[in-house]
């Protein structure tokens, strides 16, 4: 199994992009292509999917991505194609905190998952997922934010635990200003 490839674009369609990697291009199933741009390198975090009548790559930016995607397709009854929309309109942080709230109506909202599909990722994967490193990721973009602004650590280092980690960054940015104005 492949874990990474780094290469440069040379193509971006609608579902995949094709990497060159030492003039071999991977046709790599993504699940936003258009966040690539053409020509310049990434590296991409890989999982070869490999059936007797398929051989495939999907791809991702970050290997959290593919760690979550790896934990979805391991739930009975969702493939790659299933879980793959999963990672366009979602954030990391949104799908582990459906699964860990139990939260329905959020998974559904992905294509082809229905009621049955949604409660049995819920099933499997409730209480395995780790939250920690994603609300740590997002205490840090707040930090950063923050200390841009031109305010101390000192300042800020209690009111970022107080900050609601679930809400977007600009409502985030928004409620730790309010609390450091009190």
């Amino acid at each position: 199994m492949y874990s990474y490839i780094v290469g440069k674009v040379t193509e971006v369609e609608s579902f995949y992009i094709t990497l060159d990697n030492n003039g071999v291009g991977y046709f790599i199933n993504v699940a936003n292509p258009y966040s690539f741009e053409l020509d310049k390198e990434y590296k991409v975090y890989l999982y070869n999917h490999i059936r007797e009548d398929e051989n495939a790559l999907y791809g991702f930016k970050d290997r959290e991505e593919r760690d979550l995607f790896l934990k979805l397709i391991s739930v009975k009854g969702i493939g790659p194609k299933m879980a793959l929309p999963f990672f366009a309109t979602g954030s990391i942080f949104g799908i582990k905190d459906a699964i860990e709230r139990e939260n329905i109506l959020y998974l559904k909202k992905f294509p082809k998952i229905g009621d049955k599909a949604a409660r049995q990722i819920i099933l499997d994967l409730k209480g395995k997922l780790n939250m920690a490193s994603v609300i740590e990721s997002k205490n840090d973009e707040l930090c950063e934010v923050l200390k841009g602004l031109g305010y101390k650590e000192k300042e800020y280092k209690n009111i970022v635990s107080k900050v609601d980690s679930s809400l977007s960054i600009e409502e985030q940015v928004k409620q730790a200003l309010k609390l450091l104005l009190k």
